[in-house]
């Protein structure tokens, strides 16, 4: 039914005689112009980027970074005790995307890109119809999600490397036309308010920018120089690590004494998020979900490496059937969950009996997790 605004990619990838890989791809209901909010899948783009600046200004993503504070409302983040060394830095706040989409650390991702930077990536990229426009769960306004903090960037003695100076995005990014959904929210004091909520002024990521996000960034030699990321195999291997690793493999941060993450926490296509579906030891997801306003999605590239399987599928869908945003009554667990590994299952089970005239060669996506 339209109420569930679901839209779904679906990737096949056939290998040639030498591995390379060719993209066909086949699309439900996809629609840039139909609003979702993209919910935690905009912080996949904040890491992506945060690594290419930092290659840019020749710096190690390793490297301690302090973010200093220059107005009411921002936060000063000079420790991070859920770090090996104590101290923050842009591998360690990626790590904890990745593994568990920390809100804090995509923040401070976003402080690092700014505002207007973040999105003019994002445009030379040629992605279109994205907006980047404010952290998450904290209640900033708009305008006050146009300043980004003061940087430092220092090195083990404490000398400063590089300072980035607070940021102000002059021109502020918004829908230019109202984005009216459901039949009401709640409100800050938490009333209901039976008007449609307006996301005009929030983040958006259409599905097709999201699922080619994705196919640059795990297939880059099926795209021609100009569109892949100005990442290092290191970096690659980085990423490729943390978005397929359980936070229960993870030795820093250390998640295991937290029932929460659970291994199969962020996998939402093929798993459903279910703690208690068993691990196939023999796939591998490298993805990245959202959950928010009632909207579930996950971005996947699915790899069975005993049956010589890959797929890469996006896909969302809405969970709020009294149509109230905000409040957070929404069927994630007896709708979405279910939809999205189903969905990962049923394409899985597909791919099985699907001939390819090359088996792929999928050894490079083999990691070392950490235990």
């Amino acid at each position: 039914p339209l109420k569930y605004r679901v839209q779904i990619l679906y990737t096949q990838i056939n290998r040639d005689k030498q591995n390379k890989p060719s993209l066909k791809t086949y699309a439900y209901r996809t629609n840039s112009k139909e609003y979702f909010y993209p919910a935690s899948t905009v912080k996949l783009a904040a890491s992506v980027l945060a690594l290419e600046k930092i290659n840019a200004l020749k710096l190690d993503k390793y490297g301690f970074m302090y973010t200093r504070k220059s107005r009411q409302g921002q936060l000063e983040i000079l420790k991070d005790s859920s770090a090996e060394s104590g101290k923050p830095s842009v591998a360690h706040y990626i790590k904890k995307i990745l593994l568990v989409s920390d809100n804090e650390a995509y923040n401070r991702l976003y402080e690092f890109l700014g505002q207007k930077e973040f999105n003019q990536f994002m445009k030379l990229k040629g992605f279109k119809g994205v907006r980047f426009t404010h952290r998450l769960q904290v209640p900033l306004t708009p305008l006050e999600n146009q300043f980004t903090n003061p940087i430092e960037f220092v090195d083990s003695m404490g000398r400063i490397q590089y300072f980035q100076e607070a940021t102000f995005n002059h021109r502020p990014i918004k829908s230019k036309k109202a984005i009216l959904l459901g039949q009401g929210f709640m409100n800050s004091q938490g009333q209901i308010e039976h008007t449609p909520y307006d996301f005009s002024l929030k983040n958006a990521f259409p599905l097709v920018a999201q699922h080619e996000f994705l196919q640059r960034l795990l297939l880059p030699e099926a795209f021609p120089k100009r569109k892949q990321f100005t990442l290092t195999q290191e970096d690659y291997s980085f990423l490729y690590q943390y978005m397929s690793q359980y936070p229960t493999e993870t030795k820093y941060p250390i998640y295991l004494q937290d029932s929460t993450y659970h291994p199969t926490y962020c996998k939402f296509i093929y798993y459903g998020s279910d703690k208690n579906e068993p691990l196939n030891k023999n796939i591998r997801i490298f993805n990245k979900v959202g959950d928010a306003y009632g909207f579930l999605l996950d971005n996947a590239y699915v790899v069975d490496f005993e049956n010589q399987i890959e797929f890469m599928v996006s896909a969302v869908i809405l969970c709020n059937e009294d149509e109230i945003f905000n409040d957070d009554v929404y069927e994630y667990d007896r709708v979405g969950f279910p939809f999205l590994k189903q969905l990962g299952q049923e394409i899985h089970g597909y791919e099985m009996k699907r001939p390819k005239k090359y088996p792929p060669k999928l050894d490079h996506f083999k990691i070392k997790y950490d235990w």
